[in-house]
Parts: C-alpha cells; structure tokens; sequence
C-alpha cells in the first residue's frame, strides 16, 4: 500500500484511484518497472535503424505500452473479463514478436512485461501455463535473433520471476479487497446493532417516563379546582420524571444506561400509583447476589416494560410483582387482572425486550395469567460461585 498523510494520496492494494491525485502516484509506482524499456528507447534513438524503422519502431512501443497499462491498471482487481483480456494479451504478444523479429534482440525485453500482464490479470492456474509460455516463445525468438544472447541470458529469469511475482501481488490484491469488504460489512452490521439497541432502550425509556407524565398530568388536572396543593405535588412530580427521562434518555445514546432492579422497583410503585392500581411487590425482593450486572439490567428493562404496557393496556386494577429463583435462573413475574392478552403478534416493546433477554441468555414467557389478566415473565441465569469445600481433621 502506498501511503500519505493527506487522505487523497492513500491508494490501497487492489483499489480504485479515487481521483486524479491517486492516478498519478499509481502511475507512477507502475512506471518504476519501466526501467526495462530502457534498451528499446535506446535502439529507437540511437540511430540503429532506417528512420521508416525508428517511426515503427516508436509506434510499436507506444501501442505496447498503452495495452500493457490498460491491463495491469485496470484488471488486476477486476472480475476478470475472460475474453477481452485474453484478447488484450494475444495483441501484446503479438507485438513483442514482431517488434523483436524486425528490430533486433533489444525488443526481447517486451516478453517480460507480456510475463508480469499475464501474471496480474489472469487467474493462477492460467498464468501458471501461460508465462512458461511466454518465456519458451522468449527463449526461442532469442536463439533465433542476432545479438539477442547478450539480452537473452537477463530476461529469462526476470520473465519467470516478474511474472509469478505479480501472480502473488493478484492474489494480495484480491484478498486485501475481500477484507476491505469484510470490515465494511462487520461496520454495517455494529452500526444495525447499535440503532437496534438505542431504539430499544429510548422505547423502554420514553414509553414508561411518558406514560408517567400522561397519568400525572391527568391528576394535576383533575385537582386544579379545588386541591391546588395536591396539583402543585403533581406538577413537581411531572417535573422529577422529565428530568430523570432527559438523564437516561441521554445515558442511552451514550451507552451508558444499564438500570437496576431497585431503582425500576421503585419506578413501577410510583407509576402504579399514579395509574390508581394497586401494586403487591411483597415477594420482590432483591437483594440477590448471584445476579451478574448485565443480567439484571435485562430483568430491569423487562420489569420497566412490563410495568409500562400494565400501566397503558390493561384496564387492571392489581399488579403483583414477584422475583423468584427457579433452579439456577432467577424469574421475575409481572401478572395483573386487567382485560387480558390481545391477539395478534407481539408489539416492538415485548419483541425489543426478549432480544435484550437473549443477549443475556435469558428468555421471555407471555400469556394469560392463571386467575386472568396477562403475565409476563422473564428468566435469565444466575453465577453459581462453588463454596471451598472444608478440609477434614484426620484423627
């Protein structure tokens, strides 16, 4: 990889130039292997030739040239075009051969870059056959040209050698491109995690806080008249929720919000009241030291959700909040007398919370209570620590 300060001057293995910038520091970084052209420049101006020869001569190494860039600047990375780059690499063959059997020995280096083209271009079992080709049609031309063993015994190995070594700078290529695509589809799919988490939490967060501020702005209203106290507590009430929602709402874009069983315990006694429904939270203890923070973060959301959907769905007037262990899970039940499980598939807040469930390997239970209503329960596991076991006396 060639690599700049400035962002419009990185050009990756295997990439596209971006802009002109990038064209030019890839053309160049291509034209350093261009130090082989010296010898059939040289014969074009040296006067070797009849200026009818120098003219084809120059011709034929700037239609070379041009066909050689075209292949390895733009197919080393491509899908290969089977048919049009096969074509491409016939006609600079083509050219080698008949520039090297009119001009002399000098033209033999050509075979070395139609050696690095195929090299680049062509998939590895191909190249493997065609670039001992090219240097056996090399090799030959040279026993067959005057003065051409002087060039021939330093272009074979760098025929075979340029050529392989361009296989494998393909293949970097390739492979680079594959992970640069990788990492692009691993950042797509944190940056899907992440909308899905924030979406889940800013439900959870503005659905129970305003359903609270709903319930308690309806008490404030209906105590205007003639218990202005009341309706002031109310107010200040409405007041503390918005503040604490604008504190979360804030931690969850930060992705520092993870509630605590207490702390939503408290909050759905709160919002139970204000919703005029009685709340049985006796068996909701917990104080439980088992419980791994991730995971009671996961039952937290579970209970502020399934306090929310008592609160604005259920018409119920009781909600029994319980938190039980069940073998090595703790199981946290919401259960009210409202109307009842309706038809349908689950809305976002249940579906949102049985994904947060799952991250932490726990699982979610709904339907109908036993005595009516509907019930929520939700499981996730608890961290067993093995006690030492005591060392006995020997007598």
């Amino acid at each position: 990889m060639e690599v700049h300060d400035d962002p419009s001057y990185t050009i990756g293995i295997g990439m596209e130039p971006d802009n002109r910038r990038q064209v030019i520091i890839k053309l160049i970084w291509i034209a350093i292997w261009f130090a082989y052209m010296a010898a059939p420049v040289e014969d074009v101006l040296g006067g070797h030739h009849t200026l009818a020869g120098d003219v084809f001569g120059g011709c034929g190494l700037a239609v070379f040239v041009a066909g050689y860039l075209a292949l390895v600047f733009r197919h080393t990375s491509r899908p290969l075009e089977r048919a049009r780059v096969l074509g491409a690499l016939a006609a600079l063959l083509s050219v080698a051969v008949v520039l090297s059997l009119t001009l002399g020995g000098a033209w033999l280096v050509l075979f070395v870059y139609v050696c690095v083209a195929s090299g680049a271009v062509l998939p590895t079992k191909l190249s493997r056959i065609t670039i001992p080709l090219v240097t056996g049609v090399l090799a030959g031309l040279g026993a067959m040209t005057p003065g051409a063993p002087e060039y021939l015994a330093a272009l074979v190995i760098p025929a075979l050698l340029g050529g392989f070594a361009m296989v494998g700078v393909r293949q970097m290529a390739m492979t680079t491109r594959a992970l640069r695509e990788a990492r692009a589809t691993v950042a797509h799919l944190a940056a899907n995690e992440e909308r899905l988490r924030l979406a889940r939490d800013l439900h959870d967060l503005l659905g129970h806080s305003l359903s609270l501020i709903t319930l308690k702005s309806e008490l404030a209203g209906r105590m205007l008249p003639d218990r202005p106290d009341q309706a002031a507590q109310q107010v200040a009430d409405i007041e503390r929720v918005s503040r604490q929602a604008l504190v979360d709402v804030r931690e969850a874009v930060s992705g520092f919000r993870r509630p605590t069983l207490e702390a939503e315990l408290a909050g759905a006694r709160t919002a139970l009241a204000a919703a005029g429904i009685a709340a049985d939270l006796a068996r909701a203890a917990t104080d439980h030291p088992d419980l791994p923070p991730d995971e009671e973060g996961a039952l937290a959301w579970a209970l502020r959700e399934a306090v929310t959907n008592v609160v604005r769905h259920s018409a119920a007037r009781r909600c029994e909040i319980t938190l039980a262990e069940e073998g090595d899970e703790l199981c946290l039940t919401v259960s009210d007398n409202g109307r009842g499980p309706r038809g349908g598939p689950p809305g976002n807040g249940l579906t949102g919370l049985s994904e947060r469930l799952h991250l932490a390997d726990g699982r979610l239970e709904t339907g109908p209570g036993p005595r009516g209503g509907f019930r929520l329960r939700a499981f996730v596991p608890l961290s067993r620590s093995l006690a030492p076991e005591r060392p006995t006396l020997s007598s």
